[in-house]
């Protein structure tokens, strides 16, 4: 799914005009970036959390050279799923999965 789709999927069962949908989407995407770049986690109850993770400085290899590279310790976003979430996934059965030709 992609996010045109997501947008016309609210829209019809929410009856809200696409672009509305569509603005109220990018505000909410735009404010979550904006608490992890700040570095508030957000937690939402029944679907799960956006997080920063910290990744601990590292030796890396540029390839193309063979040298030793060192990484500096960094903060990258995460999402971690709800329990409830995670057991709705689980138990979906498979044969109501659609398969994807693409």
């Amino acid at each position: 799914m992609r996010k045109a789709d997501l947008i016309n999927q609210i829209s019809e069962k929410t009856g809200i005009p696409k672009v509305d949908v569509l603005v109220s989407l990018e505000t909410m995407f735009k404010e979550i970036k904006q608490s992890l770049i700040a570095g508030e986690n957000i937690y939402i109850r029944g679907f799960g959390s956006f997080i920063t993770k910290k990744r601990a400085a590292k030796i890396g290899r540029n390839i193309k050279k063979n040298i030793a590279v060192e990484i500096p310790e960094h903060y990258i976003p995460a999402f971690k799923p709800a329990k409830e979430f995670v057991q709705e996934v689980k138990n979906k059965k498979i044969e109501d999965t659609p398969i994807s030709e693409d």
